[in-house]
């Protein structure tokens, strides 16, 4: 295991969310973090589909990741506000949460994300069901 895929998972499997909702870590690389999401009636709203609660905690965690990744040794991340767009309803049996850094900076950096939903039909493209732009600050240790 390289020290940045290290450094990641030991942070993300700390996060109590991240294993309420049975998120896993799926993809470290410098600037981009992907997080997997499978479908749970747990985590719907009314309608059956997964619950935009769910769609952005682990899209924000994908892209506060993606900054760790780029973040100076002894920093820490957390977010300082994000927006997010809901394309469609989050109608699938996994969901993908894909972080990227856009730009990072000694204090801030600012991240986009998507949540692509995949469904029983692996012939099936997945879709975008949401969109976000976020800034982290990182946080000295």
């Amino acid at each position: 295991m390289n020290a940045l895929f290290e450094r990641i998972s030991t942070s993300f499997h700390a996060q109590g969310l991240m294993q309420t909702l049975g998120a896993s870590l799926v993809s470290v690389q410098p600037g981009e973090v992907q997080i997997a999401l499978p479908y749970q009636k747990a985590l719907s709203q009314q309608h059956g589909f997964l619950h935009a609660g769910a769609v952005s905690s682990v899209v924000d965690s994908a892209a506060g990741y993606a900054a760790l990744t780029v973040a100076a040794e002894g920093y820490e991340v957390v977010t300082a506000e994000f927006k997010i767009n809901l394309m469609r309803p989050a109608i699938g049996e996994r969901f993908v949460a894909i972080g990227k850094v856009v730009n990072a900076g000694k204090l801030l950096t600012v991240c986009s994300g998507e949540v692509l939903a995949y469904g029983a039909d692996a012939a099936v493209a997945p879709k975008v069901v949401a969109l976000l732009q976020a800034t982290i600050v990182n946080v000295k240790y």
